[in-house]
């Protein structure tokens, strides 16, 4: 969501020629990557612990 919000504000930072509001639509795109890494790296955690589960069990 983050992503979509900041490239919205940094569209009418651009357009409007206010660099206040264009630097912070990157700033929120960028929020939204690292929150999108950090889920991502969690996904992976939890795929490692349940493989981890499966050859434990067999």
């Amino acid at each position: 969501m983050d992503k979509i919000k900041g490239k919205g504000k940094e569209a009418v930072g651009k357009l409007t020629g206010d660099r206040r509001k264009e630097t912070e639509g990157k700033t929120d795109q960028v929020k939204g990557q690292a929150r999108d890494a950090m889920d991502e790296a969690g996904e992976r955690g939890k795929g490692v612990k349940d493989s981890l589960r499966r050859d434990d069990e067999q």
